[in-house]
């Protein structure tokens, strides 16, 4: 069986001229806090992953099905629909500190928050800061 790699992979595109471009005056603007935010919170070069994704630090997996590659160790996307904010691998048991963050929904690795005004950004660098340090603790890290 072939080894699958993820699709979205690091591309040359500069995360700053792709939140510039953004038609959407609120994401665009809610985009640009996000690249300052995690810029800072991260440490971490922004990079763009695929046409959409604005990622940090890098980490290779590997499944028991065979498949494997490297994905970003967060991140976050200002979509037309929401702002996703990557926190990988998934939520351990962050029920406590998303009780207080503010509105937002859930999928497996991914909070979705409407508009940052919705949530408390403190509460979202302590996520952010949690997923990377279990990155950091549990995978091979290289963070360029």
């Amino acid at each position: 069986m072939a080894k699958a790699e993820n699709k979205t992979k690091p591309t040359a595109q500069l995360p700053e001229a792709f939140i510039k471009a953004i038609e959407h005056e609120r994401r665009r603007e809610d985009g640009q806090e996000l690249l300052d935010f995690f810029n800072r919170v991260t440490q971490l070069p922004a990079k763009m992953w695929g046409s959409s994704i604005i990622g940090y630090g890098r980490y290779r997996y590997k499944y028991e099905s065979g498949r494997e590659g490297e994905s970003m160790m967060t991140g976050f996307s200002p979509r037309k629909a929401a702002l996703s904010i990557y926190i990988l691998p998934g939520y351990r048991d962050m029920s406590e500190k998303l009780s207080r963050l503010g509105k937002h929904k859930i999928g497996k690795s991914c909070l979705y928050i409407n508009k940052l005004a919705d949530i408390d950004m403190a509460v979202l660098e302590e996520i952010v800061q949690d997923g990377l340090a279990h990155m950091r603790a549990h995978y091979g890290t290289f963070e360029s």
